[in-house]
């Protein structure tokens, strides 16, 4: 997988005019576009089919989390959009999870394998496959050490810890990869193994501000820690030469992959 490979660029827009702008000026730049609820719910289904159309791999992101049939039928809908990831919360359950696996697995026929078989993530991530990777968001970058415990009431555990659980309940349940912060990568890649999709938000270079995001760290670090995917938004697209600032940043990862 080539550096640019890595990169999702979040597109962070809600009208359909700029973000086809982004992607016909990113396109060869950057591994596939992240389409999430500020978009897709402005532009509906459409801006997938938009972005197809010149050439690029789209990540649905929507975080389903629902009952079980309702994000199982969910998954049957959006697999039909011949998208390249998309996301269900993991706060969902064992039973939700497994139900959109099962869900999207009769969608497409054999293009999942069987549970457990890992060596899809490779055949899945492969450009022109149809299959989605299904992944998991554990935590979100967003939550604090505080949050978690005082607003979302989950203590006894810090927020690794519950990244960590989250995403081998979501392994036993069929998803083809988690979503979690720079901060949880080694712990998951150690509790999940070397073929389990890590797709890592709260990136940003070291010449970026943090912005909103609370857990974050570079592309070279994140991928050096080993995620195989890194979502960035603002970083590039607010940059004066957005173009340059992607290549700048496929820089960066190639170097995290040549002192690995």
């Amino acid at each position: 997988m080539q550096a640019k490979d890595r990169i999702i660029l979040a597109l962070d827009v809600d009208d359909a005019e700029e973000a086809m702008s982004l992607v016909r000026q990113l396109a060869p730049h950057v591994g596939a576009f992240k389409v999430g609820m500020q978009l897709f719910n402005s532009i509906g289904p459409d801006i997938v089919r938009q972005i197809h159309g010149a050439g690029g791999r789209v990540f649905v992101d929507l975080k389903f989390h629902d009952i079980p049939n309702t994000v199982a039928s969910a998954s049957r809908v959006v697999a039909r959009l011949g998208c390249f990831m998309y996301t269900v919360h993991a706060a969902g359950g064992s039973v939700m999870i497994r139900a959109a696996a099962d869900a999207l697995r009769a969608e497409i026929g054999d293009g999942l394998g069987e549970l457990g078989d890992r060596s899809r993530l490779g055949r899945l991530a492969a450009p022109g496959k149809a299959a989605p990777i299904m992944l998991a968001v554990t935590v979100l970058t967003s939550i604090d050490q505080r949050q978690l415990e005082e607003e979302l009431l989950i203590t006894g555990v810090s927020v690794e810890g519950a990244a960590v659980r989250l995403a081998s309940m979501a392994e036993r349940a069929g998803a083809g990869g988690v979503i979690c912060s720079p901060h949880e990568i080694a712990a998951v890649r150690a509790a999940c193994g070397p073929d389990f999709a890590i797709v890592t938000p709260g990136i940003r270079p070291a010449w970026c501000g943090a912005n909103d995001q609370r857990r974050i760290t570079t592309p070279q670090d994140a991928v050096g820690l080993g995620a195989d995917y890194i979502v960035i938004g603002r970083p590039i697209t607010r940059a004066p030469h957005p173009a340059e600032a992607a290549m700048r940043i496929a820089e960066e990862i190639e170097q995290a992959a040549d002192a690995s």
